[in-house]
């Protein structure tokens, strides 16, 4: 009798644990139900993560010659070093305040969150390309950097929306939005930028956009990120609003009082313990979310390092080993990155994922990333149709690397947590993240700054320097992805 019991209170159970004025829960309910392919929230993800994304690399075609215009440098080769601190802003406002935004995140909802950012961007974004003086361009960078908490609340919710055997898609979804608007950004800023002299058969240059030449790609990616708020209203929060501790013990009373089977108690007592929050325990103490937001801290140093000097080498004229390209030559090859770059991640990130594993993807892309970026300085001596295929198959490549790695990491940590502390971890990860891409554009717009004065050195003369500190980057991160160090979350605290 207590062998037929048991699994009917444990049944039971399950049903009781939805509240209808959840929102949480009713995610939950559908997530259960309906097993297959969470295609309108992966849409859903992708839009408002493009958004966050797009803000920050829409700059890099033509931040060099904004800070030109600024007449702030008094040297060529002072530029990329004026233009590094730009970038540094927008991250160290965001350094500052993930954390904050995370804990508003698991306080009161993602979806607020996600609308004051969408919001930010729309406001922030289109006074940046107003910017008159190297000062109001930082402090607007700081203040779009500080109240947009996107990106940490996006990757919670992406492994709270989907089921646990979509989590890769989920976390891919926000990866490649990330990639994408990496990618797009700067073809944006590539081709609208300074369009008075681009197309200036359309705009004067005593027109709106002639006298503030870098506000048209501005003003493109805050109209896109009003799409984007209007479409996060049509957001189910994932956030439960209830108490479920109190329930959790009451429900495991229950079983125990109706059961006299001792295995099944046990694993009752088992499975409601696993559905208790980890509140109490310290997010420093958990060594599997510590480490991976470590090894993901250092790769995205790197990762945003190679971007602002990719875009400032390639605008750098041939003198100082430089492409001498143009914001739309920058600008198209970046675009054809995101074509490549978008193709692997949604087909075949997700079944390499469930083969090898995070942590090998990682790895083995880590390992390619060396020798491709050690080629990156002999591209100068290319030209023409040579150069355009090299340089364009290079980039895919390289970004297709750096965006395996950083899903990896994130998959990692969003399964080493509980949901009640997924806001906060990934506010601390976006914080420590940030932080790292402050110091990331600031080092290596002076780090090529400096090396392109040093073109006749005997050992590693000019871009070849750059390049190998790079490298070296990444061999770090290479050597943390493994135990001792790294270590993977247990399947029994990967939450449903």
């Amino acid at each position: 009798m207590g062998e037929n019991r048991a699994p009917l209170l444990l049944k039971k159970r399950e049903e009781e644990e939805y509240y209808e004025d959840c929102p949480g829960c009713k995610v939950d309910r559908i997530k259960r139900t309906d097993s297959g392919i969470p295609v309108k929230a992966v849409f859903f993800i992708s839009i408002v993560t493009l958004c966050a994304a797009l803000p920050i690399s829409s700059l890099f075609p033509f931040l060099y010659f904004m800070v030109r215009d600024f007449h702030i440098a008094d040297r060529e080769e002072d530029i990329s070093y004026y233009a590094g601190y730009v970038g540094s802003s927008f991250m160290l406002g965001r350094a500052l305040t993930s954390i904050l935004w995370g804990m508003i995140a698991d306080r009161y909802g993602r979806k607020p969150v996600v609308l004051i950012g969408t919001i930010t961007v729309v406001i922030f974004n289109a006074l940046f390309g107003l910017s008159k003086n190297f000062w109001m361009a930082i402090i607007l960078r700081f203040l779009l950097g500080s109240l947009c908490g996107i990106i940490g609340t996006m990757r919670a919710y992406a492994s709270e929306i989907c089921r646990k055997e979509h989590h890769a898609l989920g976390m891919s979804a926000v990866s490649t939005s990330w990639g994408i608007g990496l990618v797009i950004g700067p073809a944006i800023g590539g081709y609208l930028a300074q369009p008075a002299e681009k197309y200036p058969g359309i705009f004067s240059k005593e027109s709106l956009f002639g006298r503030f030449p870098y506000l048209l790609p501005c003003l493109m990616v805050s109209l896109f990120a009003l799409v984007a708020t209007v479409i996060s209203f049509w957001l189910p929060e994932t956030l439960h609003k209830h108490n479920k501790r109190n329930k959790d013990q009451s429900d495991l009373h229950n079983v125990a009082a109706g059961t006299t089977n001792c295995l099944n108690f046990s694993e009752s007592m088992t499975h409601s313990e696993s559905r208790i929050p980890n509140s109490q325990k310290s997010l420093l103490k958990n060594w599997p979310l510590v480490s991976a937001i470590i090894v993901y801290c250092v790769f995205q140093l790197h990762d945003i390092a190679y971007l602002e000097i990719f875009s400032l080498w390639a605008v750098s004229p041939r003198s100082l080993g430089g492409l001498s390209f143009t914001t739309a030559d920058v600008g198209q090859v970046l675009a054809i990155t995101g074509v490549g770059l978008l193709v692997f991640q949604l087909f075949a990130y997700p079944l390499v994922e469930r083969i090898v594993g995070p942590v090998m993807i990682s790895r083995v892309g880590a390992v390619l990333s060396i020798p491709l970026l050690a080629s990156y300085p002999y591209l100068a001596l290319l030209s023409g149709f040579c150069l355009s295929i090299a340089l364009n198959c290079a980039s895919m490549l390289k970004n297709v690397l750096s965006v395996s790695i950083t899903t990896g990491l994130l998959i990692m940590q969003n399964r080493a947590v509980s949901q009640e502390q997924r806001g906060a971890s990934n506010g601390i990860s976006m914080s420590l993240m940030s932080f790292s891409k402050t110091i990331g554009p600031a080092v290596g717009g002076s780090l090529l700054s400096w090396a392109q004065q040093r073109q006749d050195a005997d050992i590693l003369p000019g871009d070849q320097l750059v390049f190998f500190v790079l490298n070296v980057i990444e061999l770090l991160g290479l050597l943390l992805t493994f135990k001792p160090f790294l270590q993977e979350p247990e399947d029994n605290i990967i939450p449903k």
